[in-house]
Order: C-alpha cells, then structure tokens, then sequence
C-alpha cells in the first residue's frame, strides 16, 4: 500500500537517531520517541507504547471538545487522564483506562451524550475493529563506501 494506492493513504517515516531513539515525521511535525532509562533508553521521548495511548487519549479529548463546542457549551477545564497496563504473551498494552475531567458547569443531562461522542473517537474505533497490518521489508540501502 503506498499513498499514491488511495486518495486516502496517509504516510509517515520513522528514522534511527542513536541507540533506542528514532525520529518521526508526520507532515510538517517531528516528534521522538525513545525508551525509559530503566529499559535501557536515553528517555529522550515517550515510548512507543505512551504515544499509542496518549493517541487514544487526545482523539477522545479532541472528540469531546468538538461536542462541547457544537453546543456551545463551556470547555474549560477539559482534560483526559489515562492509566495503562501492560500485558505479556505477545507483549502488548493490554487494559487502558480513561478519566475525562469535563467543565464544571457542564449540564448533567449532557454527559450521556458526551460518553458517547468520546467512545466513538477515530483512534477508539480502530482499537475496537484493528485495521490489517502487514509489516514487510524494503530493499537494503547500500552501504556507504
């Protein structure tokens, strides 16, 4: 699959940058990612594993403020918390727990709604129904002479 496959493809790239640390660029944003000293990392970044669960945790904050907003309805105050565990065999983050603090002066009738609206996040909905993931090599890079 390759961006040119479907107008909706998308593409970033992850590059090496010393040791466990690696670039990655998404458009014009570079972020990176590294491990924990504890696992042997420089802790230069957050983990792979924190920014899946940060991904789910800002879609579910983005998704609540667009509703917050569509009804004119105060956003101060908005954040997400998540708590996360890890699972072994294969390794994975295998429970995610998600706190959103909302507005105090939210009216209580809209929270059902609101839960709703956060469940149904683009990240969530593609932990719910995994997408195919094919991991495949590319050609080796000539070594330098």
């Amino acid at each position: 699959m390759t961006p040119e496959a479907g107008a909706n493809i998308r593409r970033l790239r992850v590059d090496h940058d010393g040791a466990d640390r690696f670039r990655i660029a998404i458009r014009d944003h570079t972020l990176v990612v590294d491990q924990t000293v504890a696992d042997g990392g420089g802790d230069s970044g957050p983990t792979p594993t924190e920014l899946l669960v940060a991904g789910l945790a800002s879609c579910v904050a983005f998704y609540v403020r667009r509703f917050l907003a569509r009804h004119e309805l105060p956003v101060k105050g908005l954040s997400v918390t998540a708590d996360f565990g890890m699972a072994a065999q294969p390794a994975r983050v295998g429970e995610i727990r998600l706190l959103v603090h909302l507005p105090a002066d939210l009216p209580p009738m809209r929270r059902a709604a609101l839960l709703a609206v956060a469940a149904h996040c683009t990240v969530h909905n593609t932990l719910l129904q995994p997408p195919a993931v094919s991991i495949e090599l590319a050609a080796p890079v000539p070594a330098s002479a």
